[in-house]
């Protein structure tokens, strides 16, 4: 999907390289985060680090991000043209990776009496209580950003638009899907990953309100 976009955007062919970075260090930054968020209370780190699931989307993100963007500077490419032509991909990895908790049974919700409630006996943690599927609320809304994402591309909004729009969108998405999850509270009633979304959101913003002061007046 990378690829395609890039294409779209007459980036040049090494962009792809980027890419391939961002993978290695999303997962690298993704199992280094939670490992350091639940360190103490679920293991030590070194356990942690080495266990079968567990994976932060907050970390990954950061360290795709930076690891993406150091190749991207050293082949002089444009970056905000690459991280807006890199969204749909974002969001459907996004949206696998949450399907890969689901079957691992990991980052599940609270206890719920719904249909669609799953237990998770050889999850982590087990629990043989139903709960809610979040890994499947989140994936769904994922896939759907994905399609208005690519729609936005091939409607030529700008790049700046369509990154600060998915960082909203993403960030607003897993804010609201972490009411239902078990996770602890750190600051008042929210939990560390509606912090980093609210600074998802705010650096969405950021970027949108950029993008409208330097696009050209409309006659």
């Amino acid at each position: 999907m990378l690829d395609r976009e890039c294409r779209r955007s007459g980036l040049p062919a090494n962009t792809v390289d980027a890419g391939l970075a961002g993978i290695v260090g999303g997962l690298a930054g993704a199992k280094i985060i939670w490992a350091i968020e639940h360190a103490g209370r679920e293991g030590p780190f070194l356990d942690l680090l080495l266990s079968r699931g567990g994976l932060s989307w907050f970390g990954g993100f950061a360290g795709g991000l930076a690891a993406g963007i150091a190749v991207l500077r050293r082949h002089r490419v444009p970056v905000m043209a690459v991280l807006a032509a890199a969204t749909p991909a974002l969001a459907v990895a996004h949206a696998i990776g949450r399907v890969g908790c689901f079957l691992v049974g990991d980052d599940y919700g609270r206890p719920s009496a719904l249909p669609w409630a799953v237990a998770f006996p050889k999850g982590l943690p087990p629990t043989d209580v139903p709960v809610h599927p979040t890994q499947l609320y989140e994936a769904i809304p994922l896939v759907v950003l994905a399609w208005l994402l690519i729609r936005w591309r091939r409607q030529n909004t700008a790049d700046a638009v369509v990154l600060s729009r998915y960082l909203m969108l993403a960030g607003a998405l897993r804010f609201a899907i972490e009411f239902v999850r078990i996770n602890a509270p750190v600051l008042g009633p929210l939990t560390l990953a509606q912090l980093w979304s609210i600074g998802l959101i705010a650096t969405g913003a950021l970027i949108g309100i950029g993008a409208a002061r330097s696009s050209p007046p409309r006659r």
